[in-house]
């Protein structure tokens, strides 16, 4: 029985071999999907080159849905490692191509029933001919679309209809020889073609990075010895080597020849394709410095470190030591610029590097362990912070972009989670400078509730516990977060605590760093004022009868609108300055506004100044006499622009407090001054009296 089961086992696998191997020609390559694709060989009635001639006057051309003509081409390109996505490039023969191509598809995975060195054949019945990038490619006319020029992909219902695998066996795809100083317009006929650089290497400032960001797709300069400008690689993120990191020697680089409008670029198949391990690179760096080794280093702490600053606010370091520290805060929301936050169990230091989007970089990821060598950086105090870097104009600045492979190091140890130093506002020493920390309960000021926390520079606002100990909160105009409307509640700040002139002052790194949802020191829960009178001085002028007085104390200037270089929106202005500065004192006065029956109420409004000049005053009184200087004026404490270098920058003047006034009725003026040496423009918008 045995003997008869064996047989029958025998038969059934020749059987079923012959089933697998029947198609017309079989690979020599594992592919997914392959054993379920039907194979079919065409005869091309036209070229590359004459599918391309069809784009010509910058306009779509669309092959009629009776078309009988065909292309063929060999891919070149694949998506296996999806550093392509949604395009199959191929050239007209597998070795010395003379024209290549780009097929825009709908289609994920295209490596499974088209794969590099598979001869394909299009029937381009209903396709269209455009561009995308400047870069002729084949598609489906975009309907959606006015532009006369561009197609659509390809839908991936009709890719089968329209692209057909070739019967015949792979051929093995030998790359094009190029220089970068050969991408030029004159060889465009070999974009889509896969191309192999000689003595290529990565731009110096790239050197020991990945080859892209999770998620986040990213051009990287590629040099040879043909010309000084650099040429792009572009990876993707979603590459199944994004976290890779790049050769960091010389060699040969093999990728699809492409551009996007003017700069070209080169597309990675596959990593493995690369050969860029040989040194000394052209730059002249004779090894890998990516590689990592503790020999001869002495580790210092960060406390360590600081202690190599002196009084002098620039100290070069001298010693073959590293500093081993977590990085705890970087530009990923904008917040800091070309600086990082480092720390260990000894304490926090600035680390200063020329460079942008440093989160990028997996070196610099919150929570990676990052290896610093620190001979040749130095140390020194800016504004009494103690920072690491290189020279600038006498004190620490930031390390070149170019320098970063020679002093940072990635541990290659996973992110783990930073944990905040905890203490009271009161408790705040020297030794915490530097450290990301925790304060427990903390609000804003009322004057500060209801403002972004930042303008267009940037801005301090105030925090305070509930006993009223304060502390600056500094954001950036550039913060993502900067436009959000700070929280009125009470909670826990996370945040990094660093010093200006002996001033402490916080950095958060996103918006939950100040996340303030329970109720205020004083149990309450923060309701903004609704609005009884507001004026964005949109009618233009001040007329008899407006809800403006205008009195002229002093010179010929006086109070008046305008929307110069503030588009349709208007805004109250007074500038003393006509043929050279002259002495003023001009008062614009709100008509009187009721307060009766009121608990609370606060004014508020926006100033933006320009030139040196006096400082505008803000009043309110409860009783205007018709003149100004018989009126008793309450000076009240509003926060105004103070950049006289730019226009633009309007200052939010928060809440300010007329709980004086409540009963009454009530006025506010803003009393401009300037003299014969000084005379500012002071501008005013978005007024608001609000009261419940």
């Amino acid at each position: 029985m045995k003997k008869y089961n064996s047989i029958f086992k025998y038969i059934f696998i020749v059987f079923a071999s012959l089933m697998i191997t029947g198609c017309v020609h079989d690979d020599k390559y594992d592919e997914p999907g392959a054993e379920n694709f039907q194979c079919v060989d065409l005869t091309a009635t036209m070229t590359l080159a004459q599918i391309k001639a069809k784009f010509t006057n910058n306009t779509t051309y669309v092959f009629p849905d009776d078309s009988q003509d065909i292309i063929e081409g060999y891919v070149s390109s694949t998506d296996e490692t999806g550093n392509i996505y949604k395009t199959i490039y191929i050239q007209d023969k597998p070795e010395n191509p003379t024209q290549g191509f780009t097929i825009s598809v709908d289609m994920v995975s295209t490596y499974t029933q088209y794969p590099q060195g598979s001869k394909i054949y299009i029937k381009l019945a209903g396709l269209a001919v455009g561009t995308y990038g400047s870069v002729v490619q084949l598609g489906v006319k975009d309907p959606t679309s006015t532009a006369t020029n561009a197609v659509a992909r390809i839908p991936e219902k009709l890719v089968p209809a329209r692209v057909f695998r070739s019967c015949s066996i792979r051929e093995k795809i030998v790359p094009k020889v190029m220089t970068l100083a050969q991408m030029i317009s004159a060889n465009d006929q070999y974009l889509g073609c896969l191309i192999q650089v000689n003595n290529a290497e990565f731009d110096s400032r790239i050197l020991c990075t990945n080859y892209a960001p999770s998620g986040v797709t990213v051009d990287r300069q590629i040099r040879d010895a043909s010309t000084t400008i650099a040429r792009i690689v572009r990876n993707s993120g979603f590459a199944s080597f994004a976290n890779q990191m790049m050769p960091a020697g010389n060699g040969k680089f093999v990728g699809i020849y492409s551009k996007f409008n003017s700069t070209y670029q080169m597309y990675i198949n596959k990593v493995t394709d690369l050969e860029m391990n040989s040194f000394p690179r052209l730059d002249g760096i004779a090894a890998n410095p990516c590689q990592y080794s503790d020999a001869g280093l002495t580790p210092k702490t960060v406390a360590e470190v600081k202690q190599l600053s002196t009084a002098n606010p620039l100290n070069l370091i001298t010693g073959d030591f590293v500093l081993k520290a977590k990085v705890t805060a970087n530009d990923k929301t904008g917040n800091l610029f070309k600086y990082l936050y480092v720390e260990d169990a000894t304490g926090g230091i600035r680390v200063n590097i020329d460079k942008t989007n440093l989160y990028n970089d997996a070196r610099f990821a919150v929570g990676k362990e990052v290896y610093i060598k620190l001979k040749n950086l130095y140390v020194g105090a800016v504004n009494g912070e103690l920072q690491l870097g290189s020279p600038f104009s006498g004190a620490v600045g930031r390390i070149a972009e170019t320098d970063i492979y020679k002093y940072f190091f990635d541990s290659n140890k996973p992110a783990t989670a930073v944990i905040p130093t905890e203490k009271m506002i009161t408790q705040f020493t020297a030794g915490d400078v530097g450290k990301w920390v925790k304060i427990k309960d903390l609000q804003f000021i009322e004057g500060d509730l209801e403002k972004t926390y930042a303008g267009t520079s940037v801005t301090n606002r105030t925090l305070q516990d509930c006993a009223g100990n304060t502390i600056l909160l500094r954001t950036s105009n550039f913060a993502t977060f900067a436009g959000n409307t700070i929280e009125a509640g009470k909670g826990d700040v996370y945040a990094i605590l660093s010093v200006f002139n002996g001033t402490y002052q916080l950095w958060i790194t996103d918006i939950l760093g100040a996340d303030l949802d329970e109720p205020r020191c004083d149990g309450t829960v923060y309701t903004p004022l609704p609005v009884i009178y507001s004026d964005n001085f949109a009618a233009g002028g001040f007329p008899t009868g407006s809800d403006w007085t205008t009195v002229s104390v002093t010179g010929n200037q006086v109070w008046g609108t305008s929307n110069q270089g503030n588009g349709t929106n208007y805004y109250a202005v007074m500038n003393g300055f006509a043929s050279g500065n002259n002495a003023n004192e001009d008062w614009l006065i709100s008509k009187a506004v009721s307060l009766v029956g009121k608990t609370k109420a606060a004014v508020s409004f926006t100033t933006d100044v320009r030139y040196a000049g006096n400082a505008l005053q803000v009043y309110a009184t409860e009783n205007y006499t018709g003149n100004p200087a018989t009126t008793a004026w309450t000076l009240l404490p509003a926060t105004l622009d103070t950049n006289t270098g730019a226009f633009g920058d309007w200052v939010s003047s928060g809440n300010v407090n007329l709980n004086a006034f409540l009963g009454k009725n009530v006025r506010i003026a803003f009393k401009y001054t300037s003299t014969t040496s000084a005379a500012a423009t002071w501008e005013v918008d978005d007024f608001k009296i609000k009261a419940q």
